[in-house]
């Protein structure tokens, strides 16, 4: 029954998202190019290559400072509104980490959740926006319950990934109210959303990274 995550589980979730964007790029392109500006895969493989080279010239001790560090990079290397927001998260969930070695499942849960908080603040997005908000939301608020039920770091993760990808899929009828795709108006139902898809990833290389670890 896996209660913790390290540093180490962290690096590796890390490195999981980067080989599933690399991996989905051209299909996170292809999302892009129907709503967006068609730079969605590009941006977030090159993105989460420069964390993961970054960290593996020396990883932090600590799950702030890692945390942290991806943020800051994806911030500097990824254009668009994908590097601010999804440094925003990882940004926010070193800060509220802290400098510790490891999180248990409350710990885990708090950080996700002040990540979650910090997109809205950036991206001003609310569920059926057709935003990441619409994926990320649903995991987070799905690894919360699955811990309050008494779930394993495993058990709850899983539940995230599984509600992220729902929450992913529900953006296809919506009418895209932010971002470059709320300029096609009701062009953008129909569609599913790049940003949507990219966070289901996350959760998912989550819950295969502390599956993992077990």
């Amino acid at each position: 029954m896996t209660t913790t995550i390290d540093t180490t589980t962290l690096l590796d979730w890390i490195t999981r998202f980067r080989d599933a964007v690399t991996e989905k790029r051209d299909w996170l392109t292809e999302l892009d190019s129907a709503i967006g500006d068609a730079d969605h895969g590009s941006n977030m493989s090159r993105g989460m290559t420069a964390v993961v080279e970054k960290l593996g010239a020396g990883a932090p001790a600590t799950v702030d400072e890692l945390l942290k560090s991806v943020g800051m990079t994806l911030v500097s290397s990824v254009g668009g509104a994908s590097g601010p927001l999804y440094g925003t998260l990882f940004l926010r969930m070193g800060m509220t980490a802290g400098a510790v070695t490891e999180l248990d499942a409350p710990g885990l849960a708090a950080a996700l959740r002040a990540g979650l908080d910090g997109i809205v603040a950036r991206g001003k997005a609310e569920a059926g926006d057709k935003t990441m908000f619409d994926a990320m939301a649903p995991g987070v608020d799905a690894f919360d319950a699955a811990i309050a039920g008494g779930a394993d770091l495993t058990a709850a993760a899983r539940s995230a990934a599984d509600a992220a990808e729902a929450g992913r899929d529900a953006t296809v009828p919506l009418v895209a109210r932010k971002g470059r795709a709320s300029y096609l108006g009701e062009r953008s139902a129909g569609h599913l959303d790049p940003g949507a898809a990219s966070t289901a990833l996350l959760f998912d290389a989550l819950a295969a990274a502390i599956a993992g670890s077990s």
